[in-house]
């Protein structure tokens, strides 16, 4: 009996590897979990940032995921980069169509560069549409801000916004600090209680952070980890992750996974 876990990737396209369903498939891989993917848009990019973005069209994005899903069944699933509304809607009508679980999303607002990687009502359909199915959801403090309208200064902050966001329906929420000053802390709320984590701060930039985070808790879910302990280990893969990047072009670094 084949008892292969099986990890899906819903994401943009990073050409350096280091972020989007690239790094996805990378930190599936590494955990131990087979993993799939369906792009949701491309980009044009290097370490220096993104230049441009081209959509995947509707109608073969659906097409894609029909065809993967008639054949395969994922253990647990991620969304990164969802560049509009409609991508958004397909999404969560094929997760209720093929019955899927373990949804783990990764609400990519912009690039480490800056560069918008979402139409301006995508948070928003988001918010209404995925939310309520998701198990958990793993914004990074500006993220967590620009979902919840507080603004995040300390750790305080962050529970509030985990709180807030905890009640638009997901199982989980983890908000990442590594934005916030002195050392990087992590925060995890299940509806109720808290567990905090924390590192010290590693110098440089680095990119794919959130991605290769959020992937790590898809694989250790799919994995029939618990959440806090998916949070755990994905926290010390990444730092394990940075501590060995790597230097492939001019710009930022790549996290070793």
């Amino acid at each position: 009996m084949n008892n292969q876990k099986i990890a899906l990737t819903i994401a943009g396209s990073d050409p350096t590897g280091g972020a989007g369903f690239q790094a996805d498939l990378k930190t599936f891989h590494a955990l131990g979990v087979y993993g799939i993917s369906i792009p949701t848009a491309l980009t044009a990019q290097n370490t220096g940032g993104v230049v441009d973005v081209k959509e995947i069209d509707p109608d073969f994005f659906s097409f894609q995921i029909n065809t993967l899903l008639l054949d395969s069944h994922p253990d647990a699933l991620k969304t990164g980069m969802l560049f509009t509304s409609e991508i958004v809607k397909i999404v969560t009508e094929k997760f209720k169509t093929f019955n899927l679980g373990n949804l783990v999303i990764d609400p990519v607002r912009s690039s480490t560069s800056g560069v918008s990687l979402m139409e301006e009502d995508v948070l928003e359909t988001i918010k209404k549409d995925l939310l309520p199915i998701a198990k958990v959801i793993t914004p990074n403090i500006s993220e967590a801000s620009d979902l919840t309208g507080l603004e995040i200064k300390n750790e305080d902050d962050m529970k509030k916004a985990a709180i807030t966001l905890y009640h638009l329906g997901p199982e989980a929420v983890i908000i990442t600090g590594g934005h916030l000053q002195g050392k990087a802390i992590d925060i995890l709320f299940d509806g109720a209680d808290f567990l905090s984590l924390e590192q010290d701060r590693l110098e440089g930039e680095f990119h794919g952070t959130g991605c290769v985070f959020s992937s790590a808790i898809t694989a250790c879910l799919a994995l029939d980890y618990g959440i806090n302990e998916a949070f755990i280990k994905a926290k010390e893969f990444v730092w394990k992750a940075m501590k060995t990047a790597v230097i492939v072009g001019k710009g930022m670094k790549i996290l070793n996974v």
